[in-house]
């Protein structure tokens, strides 16, 4: 099941997220949970964090989904007003591996080609995150940059970065043709 956070869920999804092998991929880190539940809690990520909770309601990951415009010339900006969304994800690692992220991305995606109607769905991550870019090609994301040493990680390194997008027109096509989602 996925649903919107709440402030609630600051407890559950740090259980997780300070784990080294997650706390490695994630964007920022906290010594604290105090410190974190000041980030979690601020009201622009709460109303771009989705959470998933397993049929039992254990909270088992937090993803991101934030609507933003996408580039164009300012004559024409406004038509491309909120025309794309990013998605991110993270997934307690006692629940990988059984299809929950896929199932959970593919509703993010339907949902935002569906009901948000956008133009475009983008995500990124280290190239070394083998198990995100994996779930973005499995679901049709196709990788469209390959940065070199783009990013400077926590440990002291420059790090490689994966770009990868879903046009809605690709994801109308995709479903007409498979029938649902594709194994890839």
């Amino acid at each position: 099941m996925l649903r919107a956070a709440t402030c609630d869920d600051a407890e559950g999804t740090w259980a997780y997220r300070r784990l080294p092998d997650v706390n490695e991929w994630l964007t920022g880190t906290f010594d604290t949970y105090d410190d974190y539940v000041t980030q979690f809690t601020d009201p622009d990520r709460l109303a771009a964090t989705v959470i998933v909770e397993r049929h039992d309601a254990t909270l088992i990951g937090d993803f991101m989904l934030r609507r933003q415009d996408a580039w164009a010339q300012s004559d024409v900006a406004a038509r491309a007003a909120a025309q794309e969304v990013e998605l991110g994800w993270v997934l307690d690692p006692a629940h990988a591996g059984h299809g929950y992220a896929t199932e959970a991305v593919e509703e993010l995606l339907r949902h935002s080609f569906e009901e948000l109607c956008v133009h475009r769905v983008v995500a990124s991550c280290f190239t070394a995150n083998v198990t995100s870019w994996r779930l973005m090609e499995r679901l049709g994301m196709r990788r469209e940059a390959h940065t070199r040493r783009d990013a400077f990680h926590r440990s002291g390194q420059w790090l490689d970065s994966f770009g990868y997008a879903l046009l809605a027109d690709e994801w109308r096509r995709d479903r007409t043709d498979s029938g649902g989602l594709t194994s890839r």
